[in-house]
């Protein structure tokens, strides 16, 4: 995968479709993000290069509770290529 602005808009895109909000924030994150469940907002360290966004957008995925059906068809594909294991 290539880690261009273009990566993290599709990203940012595809978790705006499902219902989440992305802020980027300062704080004292032990990991580079904190997720609110309850009101479906993704916090993420403002100080992260741009690398370090879409790795940790990525990481984030899995623990989300992601509805494909909310998406839009190319939404959906990226985040099937996006979960499936890199080998």
């Amino acid at each position: 995968m290539k880690y261009t602005v273009t990566t993290l808009e599709k990203i940012e895109k595809l978790l705006h479709e499902a219902g989440y909000v992305i802020r980027y924030e300062r704080g004292n994150f032990q990991s580079g993000y904190c997720i609110l469940e309850e009101k479906k907002v993704l916090v993420l360290n403002k100080f992260l290069a741009l690398e370090g966004r879409i790795n940790t957008l990525i990481d984030i995925l899995p623990q989300l509770s992601l509805d494909p059906e909310q998406m839009a068809p190319e939404s959906r594909k990226f985040l099937e290529n996006l979960l499936k294991p890199q080998s």
